[in-house]
C-alpha cells in the first residue's frame, strides 16, 4: 500500500484495511481523528515503531512531557513538524520497512 491510498482509506473506510499492521491500524485512526482508539493501540506496541507513534499521539494530545518520554524510548529526536506531517511520515516509514 502506498501513502496516498492509506490517506484515502482513513478519509472515506469505516475499518481500516485488511491485512494491517498493529502500528499501521493505530496510525489509521489517527488519521481518522480517533485519538483514542489510535493509543490504545500504541500502547500495546513494545517496539521503537510503537513507542514513536506513542510519542506523535502524546505530542498532538498536548502532553509534551510524556511525548519526550516515548520520544526517547523510540530512540527519536522530538518532532516539531506540524502533526499531519509527522503522522505521514511514520506512515511512509512503516510502509516501506
Amino acid at each position: 500500500m502506498k501513502l496516498a491510498a492509506f490517506i484515502d482509506s482513513a478519509a472515506v473506510d469505516t475499518e481500516p484495511p485488511a491485512g494491517l499492521t498493529a502500528a499501521l491500524a493505530a496510525l489509521w485512526h489517527a488519521e481518522k481523528g480517533d485519538w483514542h482508539a489510535a493509543h490504545n493501540i500504541a500502547q500495546e506496541i513494545h517496539t521503537k515503531e510503537g513507542s514513536w507513534i506513542h510519542a506523535h499521539l502524546h505530542r498532538e494530545e498536548g502532553d509534551l512531557w510524556n511525548a519526550r518520554y516515548w520520544y526517547e524510548k523510540a530512540g527519536r529526536p522530538e518532532s516539531k513538524k506540524a502533526f499531519p506531517q509527522e503522522r505521514h511520515e511514520i506512515i511512509a516509514a512503516l510502509l516501506s520497512a
